[in-house]
């Protein structure tokens, strides 16, 4: 369930509180207004293999894309659930989400298909009848306008900070592993403080109010015109209970015991900031202050999270204010450790993480007067990070009691004791305000 406690009008006011009204004076630093700015900065050289040129940044960037994301005559069917701030179910829908490459795969269409209405049918992955939708095509991506929204590390990627037509503020998202992916969009609006006309000044703050969950299978894709019955539709429990996943493909309907996440987990990492570029790290073993999958209830005070079944983990502020970069989540446990004479024996569990600092709210100073500001810079991307990681061990001198109190969102002291309000002594995020400091020592090729 959502972590959120108390009602939204008081955690405004409290986390907009301590916001000044006032803005800061104009700097020298030249930028641009736009939203069609790409997200991207010059490798500063100490990366050999990273990219050097916005020519070699969009042609890697495409790559990731077209290999993990848009797929030639396939879509992503999922059961898109939406939850209101307080972690309740508001809405579903079944859909899909067409990425089709052209056929020199020099673009990519975007498009939506609904499934409108649906008969049951004895297959357990099949609809005897159905009804699809196709929505008109959402946007065509190129090398050259794919990084203006996007941005990919390895196999997870985010959409955006964007703002929409609401005035809303959306953040998508998204990790694959074999033929599944999941999907989380965050959707934080506008709020004032207590007492505060809403509209009578600039919004002092952007407070969570939507967030999106896709757990999707690959599926394949079927032309308009034709019988609709073959669309497999979503990942379901029959389907994995009467045809399990293969190892290297995730299984979305099984038990997560809290302490699952806790473990020892080596792997690589991914990392993008704008002065830094991309980077690639090898992680020999995840250390306690980086494991923020552990502590679901996450490091800071005003973190919203959901735990989810199928070991799927959200955080995010709960309130985004201007001058403080907010750092959204999502782990996901897509694979266990195999069992002795099964088909998974010998097969290790997997644990997946991107995460990403958004900026927002950062005031346009008048040229003319330095003490008015005439309008917000769009929302934008601080930093980016995945890790692809594989459990190699138990941890060493922690009883599963010990564990167990650490996945309800306790966080570890310098002593070895929980702090029982959750905040002192607990690790800094791994991502900062812009830069990320390196998750481990070893550096490896961002092309891994």
């Amino acid at each position: 369930s959502s972590s959120s406690s108390s009602s939204s009008s008081s955690l405004a006011t409290r986390t907009l509180s301590s916001t000044s009204t006032s803005y800061p004076r104009r700097v020298t630093t030249t930028r641009t207004t736009s939203s069609s700015s790409r997200l991207y900065v010059a490798n500063d050289g100490s990366q050999p293999d990273a990219p050097k040129t916005i020519e070699e940044d969009a042609a890697l960037q495409w790559q990731l894309y077209t290999k993990h994301h848009a797929m030639v005559d396939g879509e992503w069917w999922g059961k898109w659930e939406t939850y209101n701030y307080m972690g309740d179910v508001q809405s579903s829908n079944v859909g899909a989400v067409s990425l089709q490459p052209d056929s020199e795969s020099k673009s990519v269409t975007h498009t939506h298909r609904i499934l409108s209405s649906s008969t049951s049918s004895d297959c357990p992955t099949c609809f005897s009848s159905s009804e699809v939708t196709t929505l008109p095509p959402i946007a065509t991506y190129t090398p050259e306008t794919l990084g203006i929204r996007h941005r990919c590390a390895a196999s997870g990627m985010v959409v955006g900070p964007s703002l929409l037509k609401s005035g809303a503020m959306s953040t998508e998202l998204v990790l694959r592993h074999g033929d599944g992916r999941v999907r989380v969009t965050f959707q934080h609006a506008p709020v004032w403080e207590r007492g505060v006309e809403p509209g009578s000044c600039p919004p002092q703050g952007l407070k969570l109010f939507r967030t999106m969950v896709s757990k999707e299978r690959l599926r394949p894709a079927s032309p308009d015109g034709i019988d609709e019955s073959i669309i497999q539709g979503p990942p379901s429990y029959d389907e994995e209970k009467s045809n399990p996943p293969v190892p290297g493909n995730p299984r979305f309907f099984r038990p997560i015991p809290p302490f699952k996440w806790h473990a020892k987990w080596s792997g690589t990492s991914w990392t993008w900031g704008p002065q830094t570029g991309d980077r690639g790290w090898s992680l020999s073993e995840v250390d306690e202050a980086d494991a923020w999958h552990g502590r679901p209830m996450g490091d800071a005070t005003g973190t919203w999270s959901l735990r989810l079944g199928g070991g799927v983990l959200l955080q995010c502020p709960r309130v985004i204010v201007g001058g403080n970069a907010g750092i959204c989540r999502l782990a996901w446990l897509p694979e266990d450790d195999g069992e002795v004479g099964t088909l998974e024996d010998g097969n290790t569990a997997k644990l997946l993480r991107v995460e990403a600092s958004v900026n927002a709210l950062e005031p346009i100073v008048s040229e003319d007067d330095d003490d008015m500001m005439v309008g917000f810079y769009p929302p934008s991307l601080g930093s980016l990070r995945t890790d692809v990681l594989e459990k190699v061990g138990e941890l060493e001198g922690q009883s599963l009691e010990e564990r167990a109190k650490a996945a309800e969102g306790y966080v570890w002291g310098g002593e070895g004791g929980a702090d029982d309000d959750g905040d002192d002594g607990a690790a800094s995020s791994s991502v900062g305000g812009g830069e990320k400091s390196s998750p481990a020592e070893e550096t490896v090729s961002p092309m891994a």
